[in-house]
């Protein structure tokens, strides 16, 4: 569905020196400096995939999706989306994507919600019968019923992401495009804009590519994660596989009646221990969690075990520590 295939992405950067006497000079003779966004960038994305896009701030996360949407052209390489290149057949190309950016908006600020996604059937030239479906049930599922009436500037954060997450979806596209899209909500937002897009994947197929900082969003949606450094992919896997290469530790809780000391195991260590719990780090690759837990269910009455594998943002991190970001 979506072929990227050896992009590269340069922009030109003026360059000066602080101060008047640089400024005067940058009239006469302007320095530039090539910042290479994107650099030999390949992957494929199938149908039906929730993929999570990740990276620091500069690396060309943001460049790609504009360059997916049709709206950059790049320097070189090739790109097809369900067999169209974006950037030469725009028009039929945005037929088939919703692209959400969380810190910009396609809803006319002055006016009631309504009057834009009334403006966004126009400009997709949506049937009235399918326009008026496809509302229905978008303003059910997020709960929007309220805020058409509403002018823009007076909603939310979150109410707006809402609208948003809407009007990019109105014309059904099977493929969306979700640049920071829970950027400034609040936890209950958040949790409503996460279900809604697993269960349109779910539901509706829905192919989605989602970058965000939040790992917390990538750990509750995206199966599959793409890295990006510096212009290039430096990973690209489910989250199972991060796991099994860097998840080799595992955190066991336990629950006792009072207990004054504990023998553990080659390859167990006492993270955090009172009384009546202790919470344990275990190396798999040393011993395995059965043992351990056999282990101590023969020193004390436990009353609760639980096991946890490390969270996204911590194998994460180690990614980005082995690939110096």
């Amino acid at each position: 569905m979506i072929t990227v295939q050896g992009i590269g992405k340069t922009f030109r950067v003026a360059r000066r020196s602080s101060g008047i006497r640089a400024a005067l000079a940058s009239l006469l003779r302007r320095e530039y400096t090539d910042i290479a966004a994107l650099r030999d960038l390949s992957f494929q994305i199938g149908p039906g995939e929730i993929v999570g896009y990740i990276g620091p701030n500069g690396a060309g996360k943001s460049t790609t999706v504009k360059i997916l949407s049709g709206i950059l052209r790049p320097d070189r390489g090739e790109c097809r989306i369900m067999g169209r290149i974006p950037w030469e057949d725009r028009v039929a190309h945005v037929q088939n994507i919703g692209v959400v950016f969380g810190q910009r908006t396609q809803l006319w600020w002055d006016v009631p919600v309504l009057d834009s996604f009334e403006l966004l059937r126009d400009i997709y030239r949506i049937p009235p019968a399918e326009y008026r479906r496809s509302l229905t049930q978008l303003t059910d599922i997020l709960d929007i019923g309220p805020l058409l009436q509403q002018p823009v500037r007076q909603l939310s954060l979150g109410q707006k992401m809402r609208c948003e997450l809407t009007a990019s979806l109105l014309h059904r596209p099977p493929i969306l495009f979700l640049d920071e899209p829970t950027i400034g909500l609040d936890a209950v937002s958040k949790l409503a804009v996460r279900k809604f897009i697993k269960d349109m994947n779910r539901e509706k197929q829905v192919t989605v590519l989602l970058t965000t900082h939040d790992l917390a969003d990538i750990e509750a949606l995206a199966d599959r994660i793409m890295l990006l450094g510096k212009g290039q992919l430096l990973y690209d896997g489910s989250q199972e596989s991060l796991r099994r290469r860097y998840g080799g530790q595992k955190t066991v809780t336990v629950d006792y009646r009072e207990t004054e000391q504990l023998t553990l195991l080659t390859g167990v260590e006492i993270l955090r221990q009172s009384a009546v719990q202790a919470v344990l780090q275990v190396d798999t690759g040393q011993v395995a969690v059965s043992r351990v837990i056999s282990q101590l269910a023969g020193q004390l009455d436990l009353l609760d075990v639980t096991v946890e594998n490390p969270p996204v943002e911590e194998l994460v991190l180690r990614l980005y520590e082995e690939h110096q970001l």
